[in-house]
């Protein structure tokens, strides 16, 4: 049996190699079918070389070429498209933001910390009709981070001289943005100056002389809204007390839709200094957020002049009890109270440079305000809802004042200009 398979092997031996040896002479004879002719040799002895193609290369060309040279490419051609002769005429230039650029780790500290925009006077910027707005405005930027190079396009040249232009991913932005849909463009502007802004000329032009005192508004959404309501009503300044929300924070910043560059804002104000921003002869009046009009009847208690709602003003019930237990004389105790009358929002108020103060809703008003309010020989504005419901917000509450001394100032005027046509 060995010595039968011992000789199939060897009657099989050769029939292998007559098969490999076939199979290599058909596999060269389709590559020579395939490979295109070096030279043409034609009956009459002549040749001709036939030249490689522009786009080919002799595989022995590189194969011999330096491991130095294979690895030089030729750089990128830009096409036309993608570059603007104002660009390169300006002279700009952008970077492009690598993976761990501590850069775009700036971005959000500015956005996460209070502290930090207070102390590097630096705020954050996103989209690009906020940032046109501030640019317009006079706001001084810093850097710009964008995904697309039209976005900074977009932008006046002359701001961006001096700017850091960083081109991100835009997946990167989305990470940062707080927005449901990014714009992809981003900017760090110096944190602006209210002395030095340049604001719209039709908003300088309808300016009324109504201002806005925020206190104590910790809410980023209710301050955004009142800042828009406020340049919507034509407020000539917005002061904004200490404790309250920093108004160049993100979500205040997103709510208010570009008030911030179209009403002077000046913020974090002692009561002490507050009164120095206010015009002369100027009324402050206190928005009344007790919504019902019998807690502003005057009774024997502090809590019933309307000073006090659903016991949200901590300090007015500290000194009363302090008051009670030193067992002060019933003349006495009454003698810190501002005694401001009470009266409908509706009715005028505006006959004099008028400021109205908006309390937040956790703590309502303060002390001081009412102290403000007194000494100035103004009044508490009331705007009365259907018993049983809570009280408006302060957003809304700003925004019914704000709008209704607008319409008092307007028919105010147009009775003026009746009386000089009549004379």
């Amino acid at each position: 049996m060995a010595a039968w398979v011992k000789g199939l092997g060897w009657v099989t031996r050769p029939l292998l190699s007559v098969v490999r040896t076939w199979d290599l002479d058909a596999r060269r004879w389709v590559r020579a079918l395939r490979r295109s002719p070096v030279r043409v040799v034609f009956p009459s002895g002549q040749a001709v070389g036939r030249k490689p193609g522009p786009e080919k290369q002799p595989r022995r060309a590189a194969a011999e070429a330096s491991p130095h040279e294979q690895r030089q490419k030729p750089p990128l051609q830009v096409s036309a498209s993608q570059t603007s002769c104002a660009w390169e005429e300006s002279g700009l230039r952008y970077d492009k933001a690598l993976p761990g650029d501590r850069r775009l780790s700036s971005v959000m500290t500015i956005v996460k910390s209070r502290p930090f925009r207070e102390k590097q006077g630096k705020i954050l910027l996103e989209g690009r009709r906020l940032i046109a707005d501030a640019l317009k405005a006079g706001a001084v930027p810093k850097v710009f981070f964008f995904s697309r190079l039209e976005y900074i396009k977009e932008l006046p040249i002359d701001k961006l001289k001096g700017v850091s232009l960083i081109k991100v991913k835009f997946e990167d932005i989305k990470d940062w943005s707080d927005l449901v849909t990014p714009q992809g463009i981003m900017g760090i502007f110096a944190k602006p100056d209210h002395v030095k802004m340049t604001y719209p000329e039709t908003q300088l032009r309808h300016l009324l002389p109504l201002l806005l005192i925020c206190d104590n508004l910790r809410d980023p959404g209710n301050l955004g809204t009142i800042l828009r309501s406020a340049a919507g009503a034509g407020c000539s300044k917005v002061l904004l007390t200490k404790g309250c929300v920093d108004p160049w924070e993100p979500k205040v910043l997103r709510a208010a839709m570009g008030a911030h560059f179209q009403v002077p804002i000046i913020n974090n104000l002692d009561w002490e200094t507050l009164p120095n921003y206010l015009p002369t002869d100027t009324r402050v009046y206190v928005a009344d957020n007790c919504g019902l009009y019998a807690q502003a009847q005057i009774s024997n208690k502090a809590s019933d002049h309307g000073w006090v709602c659903d016991r949200r003003l901590s300090k007015l019930h500290k000194y009363e009890e302090e008051e009670e237990e030193e067992d002060l004389e019933p003349g006495a105790s009454k003698a810190w109270l501002p005694e401001l009358e009470v009266q409908s929002y509706d009715l005028d108020w505006t006959e004099a440079p008028a400021a109205v103060v908006v309390g937040g809703e956790t703590h309502g008003v303060s002390l001081e305000s009412l102290q403000l309010a007194e000494s100035t020989g103004g009044k508490r504005l009331l705007i009365p809802v259907v018993p049983g419901v809570d009280s408006l917000n302060s957003a809304m509450a700003a925004s019914i004042l704000l709008f209704e001394g607008r319409r008092q100032l307007r028919v105010r005027a147009e009775h003026l200009s009746r009386d000089r046509c009549y004379h």
